[in-house]
């Protein structure tokens, strides 16, 4: 399916790609087309995807968005580009931030090395946006078939948590924060699966912790099916 979306947008002319693109988008509605994004961050040509990225346009800002992941890949020493990448990590468009933590994916498919790094650096960010494209770039089960990576992800869900709950109570309220918070309910889970020792480990530290939104991060994970599956696995 993605390699025929890919040979589809091959023939579309470029004068022509943002009407195309915006046609199938499937919004307004309560789903883009994820499928369509991934087929352009695959095809477009590096002019068009910095010119989306920028545009006011949501569908159209979020594959240019996600494609810059593709770009980071083939240009390492581009150090824009990676700015680029995370400034929309804190988007006001929800959808443009969450093209960034699948450009993220790009990369880590390409360079987990080179995720890893970016993980890591942006989990210092005092934007809670930032943090949760992070830990939601990196909790991608596709990714955590390798070893590195699989303990970075469950590092960056700890390091996300204790940032939350090192913050005072009117921080909180941030919407920012409360993202991060959402993307935790269920990246934990994607974590602890591929490295259950490791991650239960961590996962049960957290069950000790007498606070409100980390107890909300654990209810949250525990109606998740794949960590309830290594729970009956792992635990006597």
């Amino acid at each position: 399916m993605h390699a025929r979306r890919e040979e589809e947008l091959r023939t579309v002319p470029v004068a022509e790609l943002a009407g195309y693109l915006t046609e199938r988008s499937g919004l307004p509605g309560p789903r883009g087309n994820l499928e369509l994004a991934d087929g352009f961050a695959a095809v477009a040509d590096r002019e068009t995807i910095l010119r989306f990225a920028h545009l006011d346009d949501e569908y159209l800002r979020f594959c240019g968005t996600e494609a810059v992941g593709r770009l980071v890949v083939a240009e390492p020493g581009n150090a824009p580009l990676g700015s680029l990448l995370r400034e929309r990590a804190s988007d006001p468009l929800w959808r443009v931030r969450e093209a960034s933590a699948r450009a993220l994916q790009l990369i880590g498919d390409a360079q987990p090395d080179r995720l890893r790094e970016i993980v890591a650096d942006w989990l210092t960010d005092a934007d809670g946006y930032v943090r949760r494209a992070a830990v939601a770039g990196i909790c991608e089960p596709r990714l955590l078939a390798d070893p590195a990576t699989a303990t970075v992800a469950l590092d960056a869900c700890s390091s996300a948590t204790d940032w939350i709950g090192s913050l005072p109570a009117d921080r909180r309220t941030d919407p920012a924060v409360r993202n991060l918070r959402q993307a935790l309910g269920y990246c934990w889970s994607v974590a602890v699966a591929p490295a259950p020792a490791a991650g239960l480990a961590a996962f049960d530290g957290l069950r000790a912790v007498d606070d409100s939104d980390i107890r909300w991060i654990v209810a949250s994970n525990l109606t998740k099916a794949r960590l309830r599956r290594v729970l009956e696995t792992e635990e006597p």
